[in-house]
């Protein structure tokens, strides 16, 4: 997690495909910036593989991939609990 800057767009680096290591996240946590109050980034990074079997030739089934941020904690209690009666 790093504090957002606007100029840090690619985990790589400003040149994904022809950085160097270093580039990128490394550089921007070593420099061990204060996330307090202020807003962050949450990088992510994704693989996914597809084992070509060959049932999926000529087609390729579909594949479906996801991702979810779900917060833990975020409420001290559920704020829905006290909601009036809509008649």
């Amino acid at each position: 997690m790093t504090p957002y800057n606007g100029d840090e767009l690619f985990a790589a680096g400003d040149y994904p495909t022809v950085s160097t290591a270093g580039d990128g996240l490394p550089r921007w946590t070593s420099a061990n910036r204060a996330i307090a109050n202020t807003d962050v980034v949450a990088w992510l990074t994704l693989g996914f593989h597809h084992v070509p079997r060959p049932e999926d030739w000529p087609i390729m089934p579909v594949a479906w991939h996801s991702f979810e941020l779900r917060p833990v904690g975020f409420f001290a209690r559920n704020p829905a609990i006290d909601l009036p009666r809509i008649p």
